[in-house]
């Protein structure tokens, strides 16, 4: 399956882009996983924040969130990241992770990267060089581990 890819400053998205992205979270994180939890949290449209995603047939297939560091000293924080029930299994996390990565880099050179993974991905992660930062820990009451790179 052919692939378009962006990254994007929140301020260029367009209004369909934000509803698929919003849509998307919303079925995967609140809907599938069945966790009820704000996931609009001001952070989509705030600061040098930038979000990656994939369109394959006209439709969004994969995402995720990369927030702005805090201070000097802060590392780059990722999130909210996805792909679709329909698109697992065909490495399109890999390829989604790799592009954020290239991102961070882009825009934020030499800055360490940090998300807090659901803990049954950990292995996922630390194959794009991750490591687990601390003990796994509840989140909306699902296990989560922080991990950096």
């Amino acid at each position: 399956m052919e692939l378009t890819w962006y990254d994007l400053h929140h301020s260029e998205l367009n209004v369909h882009q934000l509803h698929d992205i919003l849509a998307l979270r919303n079925r995967v994180f609140i809907v599938e996983q069945q966790c009820p939890y704000e996931d609009i949290d001001g952070q989509d449209l705030a600061h040098d924040n930038r979000h990656i995603f994939a369109l394959g047939e006209g439709r969004l297939l994969a995402c995720a969130r990369i927030l702005t560091p805090v201070d000097a000293d802060s590392p780059v924080t990722i999130g909210r990241v996805i792909v679709t029930s329909e698109a697992r299994g065909l490495q399109l996390g890999y390829r989604l992770m790799e592009r954020v990565l290239e991102s961070c880099g882009q825009y934020w050179p030499g800055r360490r990267q940090a998300l807090s993974a659901q803990a049954h991905l950990q292995v996922f992660y630390g194959r794009m060089g991750f490591k687990p930062v601390g003990e796994v820990y509840l989140e909306d009451n699902i296990p989560h581990i922080d991990m950096v790179k």
